[in-house]
């Protein structure tokens, strides 16, 4: 075969099989994380260049109104729902043309009957106000639409067919609706769902959920009903567009339409604080000059919600990662006004530019063979992927650059390897090319594995961290919302930065536990040294702080940790909606239950056998210290587990003589000699609360006997 029919070959084989696998991962969504993220970023760049509707005001409940209302009312939180009143009412004197209120009121008032009546009277006299309803597949208490809110306005779904169960919630949809005072009296009741995409981030909405068999409207979509907008909407299945009212809005496979934010933050609508809105309802009511005329709502669709710390829901968007619940819908609503969507571009065009770039990519590498003109040619390319991307978002469209810009590099590399292996005076040069354009890792990896490109788990051993704080719940209740939030976030922080400073990844917060793990995804070979290192700086640094928390908090805060290590999977896990880079496994499961046990043996730190003799390995350079405090069988586990208590340097020398007495009792406790054990254990009992338990331990053998396994069965959590 001739060196050119070579080549040819060699380029269709290259250009074909890149396409091939390129193509499928796009459609299986292969590259959608990193699509997501440069989506992101010219959501950020483009996002001020169209200014927000007029007809939107926005209205918020912020930690000034707190303030104010505390002072001049003398009004705690929650408010009573009364007060809400002549906030709407000033709405329908000044002639707005909804109103939308962002929260669940789905509980009584605390303030009795008479509260949620005010409310409801308020509500039904300006007859243009929507409550929230949420629907969810986890939480709710009913699924069905309440018998008085059938009268509420629905929408009218005509052509739909099958499409329209893209609309339902996966699995059981449940529903949250107001309290049936608040249900009576509201004009409309809107969707609050808004469901992220796979990488957590909010970057759509339905228009309506599917609930009941009923096509329930989102709040934008309800409030521009109750503005007037007839509730009729048909499916366009060619042109994936649904018609409502002569508006055309765009919508992907699964029935979403994406938002195209205004503005780089919440505060581009400039939302108006209530207590600014009440004061002038009040100073309109005494006859004096109100700072927000009432003529200022004329004809506006306003939106009312939380937004004090604590208190809103946030959502994390392309803008922000606190950005406003509330924002979303108003962003959709804004874009619904102004006819100002984005689109997703047709797959055949897609796939026509994933094609068109790796036939120019392997091309001008394969044939001219000359590295100063493929690596022109590859950033030309590269630049004019990018830059043609973000001009399409530009106007409006959503063109992926992700699956084009890797086809191109890896047809390049592709190309570029088949010059190298046939052409070997050349070898040497393709190498200084490369190193000057991607690094050799890079190169090396994209060759080796693709699929590196795919999200999922992987299997590795890694050091998991659990913590709790004893008893929060009844510091919770001792402390008001906003100074509760402010010392959580504070403990959290310095808890947080102890574990990330020692190379550890968090997981997740659980309210006021710290769920961490440490190798993943960078490697640690040290890994159970440094989660043990981190939990007793943890504990240290809490200690430092307990005086600052008495003064100024009233409050002794106490936390638990259980260490373990072990294999668990790692990796970016969840639904095909939402998932989030976390851990799985039995060794996950057992840490959890060491951070709980900690209450029956009166400790605060415990880990597994594994996770303190790693740590004490000649691979660390370290020594930590502490004691081996039980073998057992947590709950849902039948073999039992070694666990220790690593103690401070200091705090194990100044104990050493008690350790050794509860050694000596600890061994004859497991060997079944409780009689030679207990008195032992009583001993030092009044200085060791694990021994406290040993010796109630052994009065229940003693005394009742049973039979003995070798090892403790712990029988809660």
């Amino acid at each position: 075969m001739k060196k050119s029919a070579k080549k040819a070959f060699a380029f269709l084989v290259i250009t074909v099989s890149v396409f091939i696998i390129f193509s499928i991962g796009s459609v299986i969504g292969l590259f959608d994380y990193l699509e997501f993220k440069t989506y992101d970023l010219r959501v950020n760049i483009f996002a001020n260049s169209n200014g927000p509707s007029d007809e939107i005001v926005a209205v918020i409940l912020d930690q000034n109104s707190l303030d104010w209302a505390r002072k001049t009312h003398g009004w705690g939180w929650p408010w009573p729902r009364a007060a809400y009143s002549d906030f709407i009412e000033y709405m329908k004197l000044g002639g707005a043309k909804s109103l939308a209120f962002d929260v669940l009121f789905t509980e009584h008032s605390v303030y009795g009957t008479a509260d949620d009546a005010e409310f409801a009277r308020a509500a039904q006299k300006f007859g243009r106000f929507m409550h929230s309803v949420h629907f969810s597949t986890q939480i709710g208490d009913s699924e069905s639409m309440p018998s008085n809110a059938n009268d509420k306005p629905l929408f009218n779904t005509i052509n739909f067919g099958d499409f329209l169960q893209k609309f339902a919630l996966d699995g059981k949809t449940r529903g949250q609706f107001p309290i049936p005072e608040l249900v009576e009296s509201a004009g409309a009741l809107g969707s609050t769902v808004g469901l992220p995409d796979s990488d957590g981030v909010v970057r759509r909405l339905a228009l309506f959920t599917l609930f009941d068999g009923k096509a329930v409207p989102i709040e934008a979509a309800a409030s521009l009903i109750l503005g007037g907008i007839a509730p009729n909407v048909s499916y366009d299945a060619g042109k994936k567009e649904l018609v409502w009212d002569g508006r055309n809005i765009p919508v992907d496979k699964n029935g979403k339409t994406l938002l195209r934010f205004k503005g780089s933050d919440f505060d581009r609508y400039t939302p108006y604080p209530i207590s600014l809105i009440l004061q002038s309802a009040e100073a309109y009511q005494n006859g004096g000059t109100p700072e927000l005329l009432p003529e200022d709502f004329k004809d506006k669709y306003v939106f009312f919600g939380y937004y004090a710390p604590g208190l809103y829901d946030t959502a994390l968007t392309p803008i922000s990662s606190m950005y406003p619940g509330m924002g979303t819908h108003i962003t959709l609503m804004d874009n619904i006004l102004q006819d100002d969507f984005t689109r997703e571009t047709p797959i055949w065009l897609n796939l026509l530019a994933l094609f068109t770039g790796i036939v120019l990519a392997a091309g001008l590498t394969i044939f001219p063979n000359k590295v100063y003109v493929s690596l022109g040619s590859l950033i030309v390319f590269i630049a004019v992927c990018v830059s043609v991307g973000f001009l399409a978002y530009a106007n409006g469209w959503w063109l992926p650059i992700v699956a084009p810009l890797f086809g191109i590099i890896i047809a390049y590399l592709a190309a570029t390897l088949y010059n190298y292996a046939t052409e070997g005076s050349q070898k040497r040069f393709i190498k200084s090319a490369f190193s000057q354009y991607l690094s050799p890792t890079v190169i090396e990896q994209l060759l080796a594995n693709p699929d590196q490109l795919k999200l999922g788990g992987e299997r590795r051993e890694i050091s998991i961290f659990f913590s709790d704080i004893q008893g929060f719940s009844t510091i919770s209740e001792k402390l008001d919302p906003a100074t509760l939030t402010e010392l959580l976030n504070d403990y959290l922080s310095f808890m947080t930065n102890i574990i990330l400073d020692s190379g550890g990844t968090i997981d997740k917060y659980e309210g006021d536990a710290i769920i961490a793990f440490w190798n993943a995804p960078l490697t640690y070979p040290d890994h159970a040294a440094r989660a043990l290192g981190a939990a007793l700086e943890c504990q240290c640094a809490l200690a430092e702080q307990q005086s600052f928390y008495e003064e100024k908090y009233e409050v002794r805060l106490i936390t638990r940790i259980g260490l373990n290590t072990g294999l668990a999977v790692v990796g970016n896990m969840g639904s095909n909606k939402h998932f989030n880079y976390t851990m799985l496994g039995d060794s996950v499961n057992l840490a959890a239950r060491l951070e709980g046990l900690n209450k029956q043996f009166g400790t605060y730190l415990m880990c597994t056998e594994k996770t303190f003799n790693e740590a004490n390995s000649a691979v660390n350079h370290k020594q930590f210290f502490g004691r081996k405090l039980a073998s057992v069988a947590v709950v849902g586990k039948k073999e039992p587990a070694t666990v220790y208590q690593p103690l401070p340097q200091a705090v194990y020398r100044e104990t050493l003589p008690i350790l050794q007495k509860f050694d000596k009792a600890r061994n004859l406790f497991y060997e079944g000699k409780f009689s030679e054990a207990l008195p032992l254990f009583e001993e030092i009992i009044d200085s060791d609360r694990p021994a406290f338990f040993y010796a109630e331990q052994c009065r229940y053998y003693i005394e009742r006997g049973g039979e003995w396994k070798g090892f403790w069965q712990a029988t809660s959590k």
